[in-house]
């Protein structure tokens, strides 16, 4: 199993507790589901990747996209958003035969904003 979590859940963001507070908890079941099931063989382990340019910056009005992109990027030490391939490529891997002894971890992908 692998979810789908976000930075936020580690570290919070500013007037976004409760999306925040939903990725942390993702994360704690994340933990508590893969000590339940290790003993039966299934790996349950966490992404969490920082913000990705996607289509839904597309909704936000002009006028605010660059703030947001300013804010954002500035949290993220490699200076750019994660690409949705970098996610996927984790993700295969923690599918795939090679991830065989990993269970309950939680994946950073934020470009060295999230470093524990």
């Amino acid at each position: 199993m692998i979810n789908i979590a976000s930075v936020a859940g580690k570290e919070g963001n500013a007037f976004n507790a409760a999306y925040s507070a939903s990725k942390a908890g993702l994360i704690a079941f994340t933990k508590s589901l893969a000590k339940e099931l290790a003993g039966d063989g299934v790996l349950v382990n966490c992404i969490t990747p920082a913000s990705a340019d996607t289509a839904i910056f597309a909704g936000v009005p002009p006028e605010h996209r660059e703030e947001m992109r300013r804010v954002l990027l500035g949290r993220v030490p490699m200076a750019r958003f994660v690409e949705v391939d970098e996610v996927a490529a984790m993700a295969c891997w923690l599918a795939s035969a090679d991830c065989s002894f990993s269970t309950g971890a939680v994946f950073d992908i934020s470009g060295g904003r999230s470093v524990y």
